[in-house]
């Protein structure tokens, strides 16, 4: 639907349908929870480069490189925590004044104490791919809870949203964490491979993939030399999917170029001749208003809307019922041939609408002016 990134449509658009389709069973499902579809942004490259993982990409977090850090890891175990590894802070600013070299020797030793103790019970559960949410009240790391996950050879992957917990959760399997006693083998997720890689562009990402028992979810890594094009490659991708996402509610495909509107039209007003009185008029008004579909296709592609909307009227009633408007033709031709089709919900939806919504305000006895 894009200008901007109309001739990746060839790559875009089975993505779109791809990544649907690994979320449903379309047997059975009538709906799509795009929540389930994550589209993670990456500039750099170009937008071919775009391309659908089965499992989890991280895009702004970077493995942790401190003190020589994994990563890559194999047969990974991946704990989510949501508590810090640094060390603890008081509810409040307050000042702790050390007055002499061993008080402050107390404080580092027990500081080192504190993250040794953190990290072998992380370490003591299997877990060597640890995710830490990002805090707002502290620090989540420090350089020594790093050193000490790395020499244990954790992966660590810090500074990981709120919004991403649910989606992380239900892809890999594994269970948040709040506090260090219930960080348990079982609230562990599994993947064969978690690694950072390189991408075109020269950028890095953290992919996940090969996750045992796999909820129904499905990540797309969109690529764009310039934030436009990638801007315009998320918004297209999302339209896309609401497309695929139509065609599952609703599995039924009408021809698009204001063919149905005009065909209602015609047909409605045969209709209202075979009425009388108040009747008539309303089924009357109804077709005529179905007319404004055609008329502002027609004026958006530059076209003479009037003899365009009588030249489709005319074919329409003689019973040309797949004809529309081919804006790339500047002409009327069978839109049907052409393979320009659209989703039925979208038509019926705006239909239903539009109608609830004249209904609504012809209910309206009076309006009360306030100040």
């Amino acid at each position: 639907s894009s200008k901007v990134v109309s001739q990746n449509s060839d790559i875009l658009a089975p993505l779109a349908v791809d990544s649907v389709l690994k979320i449903i069973d379309p047997e059975r499902d009538d709906n799509v929870n795009l929540s389930d579809i994550r589209v993670s942004k990456k500039l750099g490259g170009v937008v071919d480069d775009t391309e659908l993982v089965e499992g989890l990409v991280f895009t702004h977090n970077k493995a942790s490189h401190a003190a020589g850090g994994p990563t890559r890891i194999q047969n990974a175990k991946i704990g989510l925590i949501q508590f810090c590894l640094s060390a603890p802070k008081t509810d409040m600013d307050n000042n702790i004044i050390v007055s002499d070299y061993t008080a402050m020797d107390r404080v580092l030793k027990q500081e080192k104490k504190y993250t040794i103790d953190l990290v072998k019970k992380i370490a003591k559960t299997g877990c060597n791919v640890l995710l830490i949410q990002k805090s707002i009240l502290r620090d989540a790391t420090s350089e020594l809870s790093l050193h000490y996950l790395a020499k244990a050879g954790i992966m660590v992957i810090k500074e990981i949203e709120r919004d991403d917990i649910e989606f992380i959760s239900k892809t890999i399997g594994t269970t948040p964490v709040a506090h260090i006693d219930q960080f348990i083998p079982e609230k562990l997720g599994k993947a064969a491979l978690v690694e950072e890689t390189s991408v075109s562009g020269g950028s890095k990402v953290v992919k996940v993939t090969g996750v045992q028992n796999p909820g129904r979810t499905v990540s797309i890594l969109a690529r764009g030399s310039n934030q436009l094009l990638l801007d315009e490659a998320d918004r297209s991708l999302h339209d896309a999917l609401c497309v695929v996402r139509s065609l599952v509610k609703k599995r039924a495909l009408i021809p698009g170029g204001s063919a149905p509107e005009m065909e209602c039209s015609v047909r409605l007003t045969e209709y209202s001749t075979t009425l009388s009185g108040l009747e008539s008029y309303c089924v009357k008004a109804f077709a005529d208003a179905l007319e404004v579909i055609p008329y502002t296709l027609a004026e958006n592609a530059g076209l003479n809307p009037i003899q365009i909307v009588t030249e489709l009227r005319n074919m329409h009633a003689k019973g040309n019922k797949y004809y529309g408007i081919n804006v790339r033709k500047n002409k009327i031709t069978d839109i049907y041939e052409e393979n320009v089709v659209q989703p039925l919900l979208v038509t019926v939806s705006a239909l239903t609408l539009a109608t609830e919504c004249v209904r609504m305000i012809l209910k309206i006895d009076d309006l009360v002016m306030s100040r």
